[in-house]
């Protein structure tokens, strides 16, 4: 009777898996679920008019501190309408924030004034904003935008006649007064010793309609968004109030510093245009990003080089071993009584040697179970990385996996480290306890709050909050120390392990003076005592 219930229950199991794998096609990840946009005119709570454009943190590969992008003086949205950012991303230093652009689905934008943003040559604060842009500018910072919670990218050609899609395009150009090379967007902007600002976006945001997608259609009135890519230019709008975008001369800015009374005006402008592409599917549309990245030629000449002479080394290395372990060997073969067998020589007293306590079993201990802690945060990250759950469109889902695995995984750190530390003959549980809880997480905290320091005095984006330094230490102290502690108490209370030098004959001569000697001796006999009980 058990055995027809466990049957049944089986065959339960597995019509279930298959039920679930026959309705599989329409599983969405977390955060990858599809957005549907319509019409102004036909807008429902299922599908959407407005696009929303999000401006994040400008960087640049020159430079390691990134910035905010209200730093650099730009036109500016509605920040309190930002989106909330998880663990991973304030750590990582993203600020996303709502732009400035006004963008409707299906409504063309020919061209239209964001902002205008005015500089007096005399002015501390004008001035102040005018070089920050300049450095910003001269240091080759890059924005990143994202809509429909993919990058707005910029793709060029490259040499190879193959066209580069980068995730992040440049606020503006510099060009060197002793260079000749004119700026990539653009090779009219030339002018040596000029800063050219990039005050115009062109933006091409293509759609897919849903007709071939079978269930989803909407009737040429509707889509979703499968690219946005975005074309920096430099416009020179002598006339606010009369806007020409199709205007071809540069906004050169001159190197040097605006004189006493000299004004400077920037006038920030976009254009929109909507394209329908129904032969690439919204599940593919990171495709394009993917295949246009540079991709490297395998070295293989360099691998089978360093494969052979690695087994090549290894090769020599056997054969020294056996040349000096043969006098040995045969020694042994000849041994005819029991007294000698019992007598150890040769390559047999490495042990004596090898398996006695470390003077420094306590750091041992220590750092073996903060190693073992770090393993298994690593392989679970790396797995839900396999499974689709940390994709690049779940923004700092990485860094908060990753930073919550890890306190939670302070059982196994303190298991592994008290029990070496027993084995080691060790009787301090508490240090033993306290240091693997704070040693290793201690040092990197208190790195990372000094890098965090570097980038408060500099007003960057990558510094965290103090909120969030509390939220951490709250994680450390309230999750991992209190799990490490019954990791340790569960170690303490199994046997000590048998395979470390309990029951072994030791070479305790270089422990025979001092206080190493003492520890030696006291920790030696309780481990044979405790192999003679057995």
């Amino acid at each position: 009777m058990m055995i027809r219930s466990t049957e049944i229950c089986s065959v339960g199991v597995w019509l279930l898996l298959i039920s679930y794998i026959q309705y599989g096609s329409a599983f969405y990840l977390p955060g990858l679920a599809p957005v549907n946009y319509c019409r102004k005119a036909e807008s429902t709570n299922a599908c959407k008019s407005d696009i929303i454009l999000y401006v994040n943190r400008l960087n640049t590969e020159e430079s390691v501190i990134p910035y905010e992008y209200h730093y650099f003086d730009f036109c500016t949205g509605n920040e309190k309408n930002s989106p909330v950012e998880n663990l991973g991303q304030v750590v990582f230093g993203e600020r996303i924030r709502p732009g400035p652009y006004d963008i409707e689905f299906l409504r063309d934008v020919k061209c239209d004034v964001v902002c205008s943003k005015n500089y007096t040559g005399g002015e501390v604060q004008s001035d102040r904003r005018l070089m920050v842009l300049k450095k910003g500018i001269s240091l080759n910072y890059q924005h990143h935008w994202i809509v429909d919670n993919m990058p707005v990218t910029w793709c060029y050609p490259l040499d190879n006649d193959k066209q580069y899609c980068s995730t992040g395009f440049p606020m503006g150009c510099f060009v060197h007064s002793d260079s000749d090379e004119a700026c990539l967007v653009n090779p009219n902007y030339n002018r040596r010793g000029f800063y050219y600002i990039f005050n115009h976006m062109d933006l091409r945001i293509t759609y897919h309609s849903g007709q071939p997608e079978g269930k989803v259609g909407f009737r040429g009135n509707g889509g979703r968004i499968i690219s946005v890519k975005v074309t920096p230019r430099s416009i020179n709008h002598l006339n606010s109030l009369k806007i020409d975008c199709d205007n071809t001369d540069p906004l050169a800015i001159k190197s040097n510093t605006l004189g006493r009374g000299e004004r400077l005006s920037i006038v920030y402008t976009y254009s929109v245009l909507f394209n329908m592409d129904n032969s690439v599917k919204w599940s593919s549309r990171w495709d394009y990003i993917l295949e246009s990245m540079p991709h490297t030629n395998i070295q293989w000449f360099s691998i089978l080089n360093s494969l052979i002479i690695v087994l090549f080394l290894s090769g020599m290395v056997a054969m020294i071993m056996l040349r000096t372990l043969h006098k040995d060997i045969a020694r042994y073969n000849q041994m005819d009584n029991g007294e000698d067998a019992q007598e150890e020589f040769g390559w047999k007293l490495v042990h004596g040697d090898v398996f006695r306590p470390p003077r420094k079993g306590m750091l041992l201990s220590v750092f073996l179970g903060s190693g073992v802690q770090v393993t298994f945060m690593t392989l679970i990250t790396l797995g839900f990385a396999c499974l689709g759950f940390l994709s690049p469109a779940n923004r700092g889902a990485l860094m908060t996996c990753a930073m919550i695995l890890f306190v939670s995984l302070g059982t196994p750190a303190g298991y592994v480290s008290a029990r070496i530390y027993k084995s080691f003959g060790g009787v301090k549980w508490k240090s033993n306890v306290v240091l693997t809880s704070l040693v290793c997480p201690g040092v990197v905290f208190c790195l990372f709050f000094v890098m965090n320091l570097v980038l408060w005095h500099e007003s960057s984006s990558g510094a965290v909050p103090f909120s969030t330094l509390i939220a951490l230490l709250g994680l450390w102290f309230g999750v991992s120390v209190p799990l490490t502690f019954v990791g340790a108490y569960l170690g303490f209370r199994k046997r000590i392990l048998p395979w470390i030098f309990v029951g072994t004959r030791v070479n305790i001569g270089s422990y025979r003076s001092g206080s190493w000697g003492k520890l030696f001796r006291s920790a030696a006999s309780k481990c044979c005592w405790h192999y003679s009980r057995q």
